[in-house]
């Protein structure tokens, strides 16, 4: 599998040809990406649970078949990794929802980390159900601030990509950053004290 470091023509003539219906061009582009939704992945998973039932690849694979069977609208890469950081996000959050039913609420919560330089939390770790709770409030506050923490968190994009998916400046995205990571953590602050 190729790393795919390097965006070039191939990738934009295989998510034209995706989003024109060619699935075997969708199975491509996972390969060119395949090695960053990887890494993404491992981060994912580096804090779970010893037991934990997803392996990354795993984690990835479910990602890309929940991507394939919905209808995409995909702008560039960094749009596609975007999104399919984003959906293996709720998978983690599927997969911490079922186990909790079948224990029946029985203590066993899942916790991500989040990545050093983008941490939400002041703790080192965040339950993947909270996150999800507050990142769905955020999302009725303000939509483009949680697809912000979406690109950035869990997407891995840099500022300069984020600007571009959303159409701002990249000065607009520092300044939503350390908006939508304050009220995060006053979000994920009031939760755990109640």
């Amino acid at each position: 599998m190729q790393d795919g470091s390097q965006p070039g023509a191939a990738t934009h003539v295989l998510l034209e040809r995706w989003r024109g219906g060619d699935t075997a061009a969708g199975n491509q582009l996972a390969e060119l990406v395949y090695s960053h939704l990887r890494r993404l992945a491992s981060s994912y998973m580096r804090n779970e649970r010893p037991s934990h039932t997803l392996s990354p690849t795993a984690l990835v694979h479910e990602a890309y078949v929940r991507l394939a069977g919905a209808p995409l609208s995909v702008e560039d890469r960094a749009h596609f990794l975007a999104m399919a950081a984003r959906e293996m996000r709720h998978v983690l959050v599927d997969h911490a929802r079922s186990r909790n039913r079948e224990k029946r609420g029985g203590g066993q919560w899942q916790q991500v980390t989040l990545d050093e330089a983008h941490r939400i939390s002041s703790g080192s770790s965040v339950d993947m159900l909270v996150l999800q709770a507050a990142l769905d409030k955020l999302a009725e506050v303000d939509p483009r601030k949680a697809r912000l923490v979406d690109l950035v968190c869990f997407g891995g994009l840099t500022s300069e990509e984020a600007a571009g998916i959303l159409e701002i400046s990249t000065a607009t995205v520092g300044r939503e950053w350390r908006m939508a990571r304050a009220w995060l953590q006053r979000e994920l602050k009031h939760t755990e004290s109640n």
